[in-house]
């Protein structure tokens, strides 16, 4: 019983179309389990689908599961004939439970947890929480909260098994008035006695509850698993092209973004070429206006002084320092210059071989230490030319402060 269970939950849950459970793709596993908890702790609890009508009039297809469940009541077992209907936004919210008389019941009026149209609101219903809560443990607080106050009771049957038009009219005129006030579920039909020995079920079979469970046809049963069967193999089919695809766009996407990132690149290293050219081209034309500046003044004094002259003219004599600190420091530099050259002759010759490597030492210590008297010299001179425009500037500025 138990595999055949598993298989009808399988089957309808994996149904896809028209067809189709309204529950959500994520909790029909839940769902699952849920029903097969149950049918393992209450085998009297069977789970089927059937046809459920809001009271707006809409009808969806729903799962239940329809059975008794057994209350302990002064030490007698009795089995309360429940059905527990999952609605479209189980097992997020709380299932929706009725108890089910059979024709020589009634409901208890008035009832601290039933309704008189069979509604049943027990705190575990009431106090729902998800995932946690779940239909085992609703099936033990419906047996618990039960034997603590039974909501049916058998009724007297009527020593006239024809009961008056009258009585019909004024039960079905009670119960429609009772049955009006509820909010939670279609009206529940009356119980009307039946003149005819056998009497009619209380729920038909398109109803809310189904007295029994529907026998489809084997062909058709193969034609809805083989249909399935096929749609699944398809979505299988889709879901694996579609990762293929992902996965060849993810590609796609890292090379465009490595495109990208080149493209700032060399966009960054174009327009750094673009400031240096801009850059240079500056420098180029200062030296060109320097070049065109100098060859003016050189083809100005070409004009004032004679080739003879020119030809003739002492490079030393060139230049005339203003005092005597400076030419003593046009000394020192040009003799500190000179030693340079030297010493850098001197390195030439020594890798070269031409003087040995002794008188390379020798040279080179004495050349450093006349270069080191020289520039100690013009250290100094330094110093006083420093100290001299210091003075020289105070003396121009203290006129400006006399009193």
């Amino acid at each position: 019983m138990a595999q055949y269970t598993q298989q009808f939950l399988s089957s309808v849950l994996s149904q896809r179309g028209p067809s189709a459970l309204p529950y959500a793709e994520d909790v029909k596993w839940l769902i699952r389990q849920h029903l097969v908890g149950l049918t393992e702790a209450y085998p009297s609890l069977q789970p089927k689908t059937a046809t459920f009508t809001h009271n707006d009039g809409r009808t969806v297809n729903l799962l239940q599961a329809d059975g008794t469940v057994p209350m302990l009541f002064q030490g007698v077992t009795y089995n309360i004939p429940v059905a527990i209907w999952l609605m479209e936004s189980y097992p997020r919210h709380a299932p929706l439970v009725f108890v089910n008389p059979t024709r020589d019941m009634i409901i208890k009026r008035p009832h601290a947890f039933v309704s008189p149209n069979g509604v049943v609101s027990i705190p575990y219903i009431q106090n729902w929480v998800y995932p946690s809560s779940n239909l085992v443990e609703l099936a033990r607080n419906l047996s618990h909260f039960f034997g603590r106050d039974p909501p049916l009771y058998s009724q007297r049957k009527h020593s006239n098994p024809n009961p008056s038009p009258n009585y019909a009219s004024n039960n079905l005129s009670s119960v429609n008035s009772s049955v009006g006030s509820a909010a939670a579920r279609p009206a529940i039909p009356p119980r009307v006695y039946s003149p005819s020995p056998t009497p009619t079920p209380p729920y038909g079979s398109g109803s809310a509850y189904g007295s029994g469970r529907i026998m489809e046809d084997p062909a058709e049963v193969f034609k809805k698993n083989a249909i399935n069967k096929l749609v699944e193999s398809l979505n299988g089919d889709i879901r694996e092209l579609r990762k293929t695809r992902e996965a060849e766009m993810e590609g796609l996407f890292s090379a465009q973004a490595v495109l990208r990132k080149r493209e700032e690149e060399l966009a960054k290293g174009l327009k750094e070429m673009q400031d240096e050219k801009e850059g240079l081209e500056q420098q180029l034309q200062m030296v060109l206006m320097n070049s065109d500046v100098l060859e003016g003044w050189l083809r100005e004094n070409e004009e004032k002084m004679g080739k003879k002259e020119i030809n003739g003219l002492d490079v030393d004599d060139a230049l005339e320092p203003c005092d005597a600190l400076s030419k003593q420091m046009l000394d020192c530099t040009a003799s500190d210059l000179a030693v340079e050259d030297v010493i850098y002759a001197l390195d030439k010759a020594a890798q070269e071989g031409a003087i040995p490597f002794d008188h390379y030492l020798r040279n080179v210590r004495l050349l450093s230490r006349e270069q080191f008297f020289h520039r100690a010299t013009a250290s100094k001179v330094r110093a006083v030319q420093m100290q001299a425009q210091v003075a020289s500037m105070a003396s121009r500025a203290s006129p400006q402060y006399a009193i």
